[in-house]
């Protein structure tokens, strides 16, 4: 049996989302508002004060419209939340540059302290809508998280055997000596056939893996969201520690997991697709592969093949699915939407195929699916029971899939559209996953 044993709790991993830490910042970024706004001044009241607070209101309008309307670096408009919390912080600044000319000299560090706290209470509420970094180790996961290299993953050695019908869980047994965690790796994965220019790629590899005979365990292709990155996993998505984790469970037995950039930077939105914006779907399909196949020993088949990410990645997941079901035999979108955009369908078109509709109908997954039957593919649609916007689109992926002729499910998890469920669109798949690769019995 291999053992896990997590790493002491510290400062770094107190909680940020729940407990004392957010609490106290609510209570003291609620005070320095108080302290910014009170005044016994009554110019401060019917000048400054309103002042401050039409500016806030016009900054956050402008930073809302830039965002939305002019730069559109997603296809979602800002959440309603996330705009009251940047609210919040930006009325804390301009309160803290409305006060410090008017004080004398010994309040300004006390104002400039104030609205620093409500800056936080602002952050603080935005990190909690999403759950992006539940402490502090995650925020920092990147510095602090030991990486190793992928040319010490030990080469080529002799495979495990598993007979006709069993699982490799049924004849696997750990030999001593076996780490008792796996490792993570950075790579780059260059798009030889694709010409996609990738940011670089994490790999991980479970403690299985470090054994002879190795077993050939099954691939997942992760990817995150738009915005983002492969280290949203590591970080936000804590995938080292989740692996390790079922590994512990499974005697060293887990996926080997490649978290892959299909954005090619933080803002850009590619489709995911081959268009005028780049040639991604070759990149994942083709390069990914190819590169996994030639740098380290999983299996073979289709079948223990899993492409999975989160919104824009849960919808790249899919599309991959039925456009290279050659490829991929088993799909875990999470939170993913009905269709690749760039914000609505015209501009999709426009930007991306030229104005071609018979192009995109070629590779939108839903018209692909209305055509085309998939009795060998096995996908799960996962989405946030809170998430109005993207639950409904998943219910609709889902359906198609049954009349294409997936074997597929729906799963509804407690939360919106953040990490409070893309975490465990992942992590509480994995036995479900593991069952359709033949890795668990």
């Amino acid at each position: 049996m291999v053992r896990h044993i997590p790493s002491a709790a510290g400062p770094l991993d107190w909680s940020l989302v729940t407990g004392w830490i957010p609490a106290a910042l609510l209570v003291l970024g609620c005070c320095a508002l108080a302290a910014l706004l009170l005044s016994r001044q009554r110019r401060w009241w019917t000048r400054w004060a309103p002042a401050a607070v039409l500016l806030a209101a016009l900054i956050t309008w402008l930073l809302r419209t830039a965002v939305d309307d002019w730069i559109q670096p997603f296809p979602d408009p800002l959440p309603l939340p996330v705009v009251l919390w940047t609210g919040l912080a930006v009325l804390g600044l301009c309160l803290a540059a409305f006060r410090i000319p008017l004080s004398r000299p010994r309040y300004w560090l006390p104002a400039a302290l104030a609205g620093l706290l409500v800056v936080l209470l602002g952050a603080s509420g935005i990190n909690r809508y999403f759950d992006q970094y539940p402490t502090a180790r995650s925020a920092l996961n990147s510095w602090l998280m030991k990486t190793t290299r992928l040319s010490d993953a030990g080469g080529t050695t002799e495979p495990l055997k598993v007979p006709p019908g069993k699982t490799i869980a049924d004849v696997w047994r750990p030999p001593e000596g076996m780490p008792g965690e796996g490792t993570v790796s950075r790579s780059a994965i260059p798009g030889t056939a694709s010409g996609f220019k990738a940011r670089d790629a994490y790999v991980y590899l479970p403690p299985a893996y470090r054994s002879s005979p190795r077993p050939l365990l099954p691939v997942i292709v992760l990817m995150a969201g738009q915005p983002g990155g492969p280290e949203e996993w590591i970080n936000s998505g804590r995938l080292a520690e989740m692996m390790n984790t079922f590994a512990s469970a499974h005697r060293g037995l887990a996926p080997v997991v490649v978290v892959v950039d299909p954005l090619g930077s933080q803002f850009a939105n590619t489709l995911c697709l081959d268009s005028r914006l780049g040639n991604v779907q070759t990149y994942l399909a083709r390069d990914v592969p190819d590169w996994i196949r030639s740098h380290l020993q999983v299996a073979a088949p289709r079948t223990s093949w899993i492409v999975s990410g989160i919104s824009f990645g849960g919808t790249c997941s899919i599309q991959l699915g039925v456009n290279a079901p050659q490829v991929y035999g088993v799909v875990n979108d999470i939170s993913g939407q009905d269709e690749p955009t760039l914000g609505n369908r015209q501009k999709t078109l426009d930007k991306a195929f030229g104005g071609d509709a018979a192009a995109f109908q070629r590779v939108n997954p839903l018209d692909v699916m209305a055509r085309q039957r998939f009795p060998d593919t096995k996908a799960a649609f996962v989405a946030g029971t809170d998430d109005h916007t993207y639950r409904p689109q998943q219910q609709k992926m889902y359906d198609a899939a049954v009349r294409a002729g997936m074997q597929a499910e729906f799963v509804l998890l407690p939360g919106g559209h953040s990490w409070a469920v893309w975490r465990p669109g992942l992590e509480k798949q994995l036995p479900w996953l593991a069952r359709q690769t033949g890795l668990l019995p």
